[in-house]
């Protein structure tokens, strides 16, 4: 595996992770507990729609490019 390649979507799966708590908090400060199954909706939706958001504004790695 290329080490460059690694290296530049380490801060995108970092942020991808702090994406998932920061809502997951906001979501269980809203609203309280929505349960296991909620969560891992919520998770899915986010870890979906995080690439195509990136890449839409033009900071998405080149190795999402491909």
């Amino acid at each position: 595996m290329d080490t460059d390649r690694l290296l530049e979507l380490v801060p995108h799966y970092v942020a991808m992770l702090l994406l998932v708590f920061l809502v997951l908090g906001i979501v269980r400060t809203l609203v309280g507990d929505v349960g296991f199954w909620v969560d891992l909706a919520i998770i899915f939706v986010l870890v979906f729609l995080y690439r195509p958001a990136v890449q839409a504004l033009g900071i998405a790695p080149s190795a999402w490019e491909e």
